[in-house]
């Protein structure tokens, strides 16, 4: 039974979120357009299971380069209106669209000019009366057997809001470096980290000259740790690396006294200094490398390993 009920929720809310696929028309585009040329912050309100979707929509659009907070209707209703400026935008959250806590939200932004844009599930609501512009969720499908509990319609809301907020960050361009900015710490702020911020440098970069024999190149490899040496010309320009692989297929008797250049491979793969952790890593894993140099105008600046990035995150 507990299987059974569990899957026919689920079936329940993918109903509901195909029903809404079809709700996404030329008010959604409209909305996005509003967003987008708003020059001032999105507040986002709603009460009981509405304002924790609301408090998400809130804090996503915010990650993603759009300047927005959560405000409870209460809260507006002892002082919290004055956050509101004429410039912002208004998104108001309402399965029914009767919330009586957003009145005077609804009264403030109209005496104020704030557009407001509403999400709920009636159309001829007062919320979508008052609204500038409706976003509509399906009705009367709730997973709830009761049809009591919020179920499918804060599903569908919250997953309109992720599609409201990636459709501005695709609106807007918004990059990874973007992201990287306003998400600098935890695993996903280092991973959007550039390779400059963590790699190896100076002393610590195992390098060899090209006139050098292997058994140099060996000691190189050792003392740096790297599992790799990279061969450098006089112009100090990196032209070739020598891994542990390299060695093992040149293993013979006279594999010391041979030149690097024997040895090495030539145009190793190489990353600029600017290259998010996230592509190296990426880069790493499609080529079968554990180790990539860094270079500027060819010259090597640095190394990374995959180990040390793993290790970081």
């Amino acid at each position: 039974m507990e299987i059974k009920t569990g899957r026919q929720v689920i079936d329940i809310e993918i109903k509901a979120l195909n029903l809404l696929k079809n709700y996404i028309s030329k008010d959604f585009v409209k909305v996005v357009n509003l967003l987008l040329k708003n020059k001032g912050k999105i507040i986002v309100s709603g009460i009981g299971k509405s304002g924790h979707i609301a408090s998400k929509i809130a804090s996503t659009f915010s990650s993603v380069g759009s300047p927005s907070f959560y405000i409870h209707p209460s809260e507006a209703n002892h002082g919290d209106l004055g956050m509101l400026e004429k410039k912002d935008v208004v998104i108001l959250i309402s399965n029914s669209g009767e919330t009586s806590e957003l009145i005077n939200l609804i009264l403030y932004c109209k005496k104020l000019g704030i557009p407001i844009i509403s999400i709920t599930s009636e159309l001829n609501s007062t919320l979508s009366r008052e609204s500038n512009l409706n976003l509509l969720i399906p009705k009367n499908i709730e997973a709830c057997p009761l049809e009591l509990a919020p179920t499918s319609s804060t599903t569908c809301t919250l997953a309109l809001g992720d599609a409201l907020a990636v459709t501005l960050l695709k609106k807007k361009k918004f990059t990874e470096s973007d992201f990287r900015e306003l998400h600098p710490g935890g695993k996903l702020g280092q991973m959007l980290s550039e390779v400059k911020d963590v790699m190896k440098i100076n002393l610590d970069i195992p390098l060899i000259v090209e006139s050098k024999k292997m058994s140099y190149a060996i000691l190189e490899m050792t003392s740096k740790g790297e599992g790799c040496v990279g061969v450098v010309s006089k112009k100090n320009q990196l032209i070739g690396i020598i891994t542990d692989g390299d060695i093992r297929r040149n293993m013979n008797p006279e594999l010391l006294d041979k030149n690097v250049k024997e040895v090495m491979t030539r145009k190793p793969k190489t990353l600029s200094p600017n290259t998010l952790i996230s592509k190296a890593l990426k880069i790493m894993n499609e080529e079968s490398i554990t180790n990539i140099f860094i270079t500027k105008q060819k010259k090597p600046i640095g190394i990374i390993h995959m180990h040390d990035i793993l290790k970081n995150n």
